[in-house]
């Protein structure tokens, strides 16, 4: 179903989107692709919304912290928001202190997508485009972006990124979807169970930029390896905790990269039931534990948001790295297609 959401200043008009597949419900926005609520059974068969958003599109303009958003050009942080790439060196919109984070101050969140529905055999979902000019938010190169959500028949919710330039440039695309599996406005996910299969981390500085460190989780409160309740170490006194007043850090999955998704991590609410399984093909993925909510927005049940009231599991390539020679590149010539899919499988 297809319904209008809102209009912007200028007169463009979003619209909403409706899917329901394998006893998963998704409402997407054409403004950032974003998803405004997932929808999926407890134990008992009880729907809730389990994913962070507003009702209104004013809030989503004027106050979102990338909810349900696509994210791009690059996801996560840029160093003072310069990389030098075959021996130019860009300036990007800085909009993080003096870095940028999630591609600028207009990224791909702050966009209207091109939405077009489609349905495969027994899958239902949404592919979206956008065309970022040579130039946008500083970045080199006309990119050519397509992102399909599908439902599947069995519910998972997978999202397929693809994108190419006619100029090299640097791409890393996510979606920004926070999670609570309680059901969105119910409180804190520190209760919620997380295992991660990442032997290490990328600790980073003041700025949450990474030092260039992969780091060993054993003995720190990064060690997700087998599940513990997230609340169980986001107290400790460790440095790489208290420059993100929680978990903000990209975990280099062991996995690596691979061509078809693997899974990496498990979120499970013990109150409702309902776990959340995630495979990628990415070899990181940035686990902010929601640190920076601070009750002044409310969300689509009308509940105010506080800190550690979801958490976000990005999958991407590792932040920084167009400065960071060791990480693996993020680095799309011409004639080349980006490709990353991230799938997330819900149970109870």
């Amino acid at each position: 179903m297809k319904e209008v959401f809102g209009t912007l200043a200028d007169g463009t008009k979003v619209h909403r989107w409706s899917l329901e597949n394998g006893g998963t419900r998704l409402k997407v926005l054409s403004y950032g692709g974003a998803v405004q609520s997932l929808e999926t059974p407890d134990r008992r068969g009880r729907y809730a919304n389990v994913s962070l958003g507003f009702d209104n599109l004013e809030d989503y303009v004027a106050k979102s912290p990338y909810f349900g958003a696509l994210i791009g050009r690059y996801g996560n942080r840029i160093d003072q928001g310069r990389f030098t790439l075959d021996g130019t060196t860009y300036q990007l919109s800085v909009n993080d202190g003096e870095n940028t984070l999630h591609g600028g101050d207009r990224g791909f969140d702050k966009r209207v997508w091109d939405v077009e529905p489609f349905t495969k055999g027994s899958d239902t979902g949404l592919h979206l485009y956008w065309t970022s000019a040579d130039g946008e938010m500083g970045f080199p190169g006309t990119l050519r972006v397509k992102v399909t959500y599908t439902l599947t028949r069995g519910g998972d919710w997978r999202v397929d990124y693809e994108a190419t330039t006619d100029k090299a440039t640097v791409v890393n695309l996510t979606n920004h979807t926070y999670w609570n599996l309680a059901g969105e406005g119910s409180g804190t996910v520190e209760d919620h169970e997380l295992e991660i299969a990442a032997s290490r981390y990328t600790p980073v500085n003041a700025g949450l930029i990474p030092t260039g460190e992969l780091a060993r989780v054993a003995g720190t409160p990064f060690d997700f390896r087998r599940a513990k309740t997230i609340g169980e170490d986001i107290r400790e006194a460790h440095q790489q905790i208290l420059y993100g007043q929680g978990f903000d850090h990209n975990f280099v999955l062991d996995k690596g990269i691979t061509s078809r998704p693997e899974h990496f991590a498990t979120v499970r609410d013990p109150r409702s039931g309902r776990t959340l399984r995630i495979a990628t093909t990415e070899p990181g993925v940035q686990f902010y534990s929601g640190n920076f909510q601070d009750g002044t927005l409310v969300g689509t049940g009308g509940r105010a948001y506080r800190q550690g009231d979801a958490l976000c599991l990005e999958t991407q390539h590792f932040p920084d790295s167009p400065n960071q020679p060791s990480f693996p590149s993020t680095v799309l010539r011409p004639g080349e297609t980006y490709r990353s899919t991230t799938v997330h499988s819900f149970s109870s």
